[in-house]
């Protein structure tokens, strides 16, 4: 009864009861590929639990510490308070090991949900109109998380995070007429900077987090607002939505999801090792470790450095170094592409109505193409991350590999576009269920037959 009249007490006065009905009457459309979305909010979760924990015990600084632990290679030597501090964390902390490695996984896992949730997104065209909103701001939130876990990766000043560190440098650098103000500005002074693990550290646990929530949360109001988009089929409209109500059925579904999520994450944090700084040692200027790669979210960024020519472009007085191009303009020029793609389909299409269904790929050719030809231009760029990996696994020279990977990198994705584009056309011509069912004429009518690239 207490609880009845406090309740009441306070919808008297806020009004949240029809606001409350309304959430949960809310229905939610049933297909698999929705959940990609909630992955992704559950990882947040997960990385924001783990972060807690793990801010309690590192120490971001530069400052000479001396190690006594449980690590024995490493006790009684003077190391940087942010390594020392992360070799505790996994040696001396009770869980601080399991803690670390489920928090890394589970950064992997936030990006690879955004990327798979936006690739969903992108080939269904749910940034059409009226969600084009929501599209930037899967975008932004897609960048936010890979900044904000390559600053994390950086801040334990081991050996391969040094390195990282030292590449992201030079590639500051490279930024003609601003790039030394802007190294000097963010590292502190010349590298390796005395300021720079602080600075990583306010940026990681508090400054890009707090705006991922912010985006997470116009986000998820601006899909209470306009409510879901959902698949063409039997009853289903532009002006409705067919599935689950929030409650019992949608709410159960989401807990156990969370709970898979939280349980994997676990899981993979107590039996799969990850980044052993232990191993790698502490950062020391000059000293490079092999294989040194970084994690997958921003190792195609790292291959585009390996297969990029020694290149340098002098332009109206100044010399433009050879790490801009891949490094500075190439994600620039992915990401302006992205974002202004419903824009840029708006115009070529001239739709400029608003819809709440969904389109099936193949109603598509041309944008599956492109998604197939970026996804595999970007997917080759990961596989030139591990030239040397593979030079010392089949023995080949590491220029043989590179070239390869050159001219793999300019001519596969334009292949695999144009077969996509084909298959893709030859679904929607003879309506078959999958690829599987098409056969070699139905490929050849879909490649002789004209028409426009949709």
């Amino acid at each position: 009864m207490m609880v009845r009249r406090l309740v009441r007490a306070l919808d008297d006065r806020l009004r949240f009861a029809s606001y409350a009905r309304t959430t949960l009457a809310k229905v939610f459309p049933d297909h698999w590929s929705f959940m990609l979305g909630e992955i992704a909010l559950y990882s947040f979760v997960a990385l924001v639990l783990t972060g807690i924990f793990l801010t309690l015990f590192f120490d971001a600084t530069l400052t000479p510490t001396l190690y006594r632990g449980a690590y024995a290679p490493l006790d009684g030597r003077v190391v940087t308070g942010a390594y020392a501090s992360t070799v505790r964390l996994s040696w001396d902390v009770r869980a601080g090991l399991m803690m670390r490695q489920a928090h890394h996984w589970v950064a992997l896992i936030f990006v690879a949900a955004i990327v798979v949730h936006m690739a969903r997104i992108f080939l269904t065209g749910a940034f059409r109109k009226p969600r084009e909103i929501n599209w930037l701001i899967g975008l932004t939130l897609l960048l936010l998380a890979i900044l904000n876990g390559f600053a994390g990766y950086s801040m334990p000043d081991d050996l391969l995070s040094g390195i990282g560190l030292q590449v992201a440098y030079g590639i500051v650098l490279s930024v003609p007429v601003v790039g030394e103000w802007l190294a000097a500005w963010i590292w502190g002074g010349p590298f390796p900077g005395e300021a720079i693990v602080g600075r990583l550290y306010i940026a990681h646990v508090l400054l890009i987090p707090a705006l991922l929530a912010v985006l997470i949360g116009a986000h998820l109001a601006i899909v209470v607002r306009q409510k879901h988009s959902q698949f063409p089929g039997p009853g289903r409209t532009e002006h409705n939505v067919v599935g689950s109500k929030f409650l019992p059925t949608f709410a159960f579904r989401s807990i156990a999801l969370f709970a898979a999520v939280m349980g994997i994450t676990f899981a993979l944090g107590g039996l799969a090792q990850i980044n052993p700084v232990w191993l790698y040692g502490p950062f020391e200027v000059g000293t490079v470790t092999a294989p040194a790669q970084p994690d997958w979210y921003i190792g195609w960024v790292d291959g585009a450095l390996r297969l990029w020519p020694a290149w340098q472009l002098p332009l109206f007085g100044y010399t433009i170094p050879n790490p801009f191009f891949p490094a500075v303009l190439m994600p620039g020029l992915t990401f302006l592409v992205l974002y202004a793609w419903p824009f840029l389909e708006r115009l070529v299409t001239g739709d400029r109505r608003a819809h709440q269904l969904l389109e099936r790929p193949r109603d598509h050719p041309g944008r599956v193409a492109f998604g197939a030809g970026a996804a595999t231009f970007y997917g080759l760029l990961l596989v030139a991350l591990a030239d040397d990996v593979i030079a010392k696994a089949t023995g080949w020279p590491i220029g043989a590999i590179v070239t390869g990977l050159r001219v793999a990198v300019l001519t596969a994705p334009l292949v695999v576009a144009a077969a996509a584009f084909v298959v893709v056309r030859a679904l929607r011509q003879t309506g078959a269920e999958s690829v599987l069912y098409l056969s070699r004429a139905d490929l050849a009518r879909a490649l002789r037959r004209g028409g426009a690239v949709t």
